[in-house]
């Protein structure tokens, strides 16, 4: 499984949340929605992630383990459509 630099990810993970944050304070406004919706895409692709609010969870856990047990951790969550 081929995962970003930590770097990487905590720049957009911080990115993502500074715009979540401007998007909360002006929410009709559309050049501003549309930026956050953008960095959260950034970082679904980052994540390998469906959704902007589970990607920005991954970050977060990947951010504070080891490689090791951040892969452990994905291996043991069951997968969307296998049952």
């Amino acid at each position: 499984m081929l995962l970003p630099a930590k770097a990487e990810v905590a720049r957009q993970l911080r990115r993502y949340r500074a715009w979540e944050r401007v998007m909360l304070a002006s929410p009709t406004d559309r050049t501003v929605r549309a930026t956050f919706e953008d960095s959260g895409y950034t970082l679904c692709v980052l994540m390998g992630k469906r959704c902007a609010r589970e990607a920005a969870d991954a970050a977060e856990r990947y951010l504070r383990s080891s490689l090791g047990a951040y892969l452990g951790e994905q291996n043991e969550r069951p997968r969307a459509g296998t049952a």
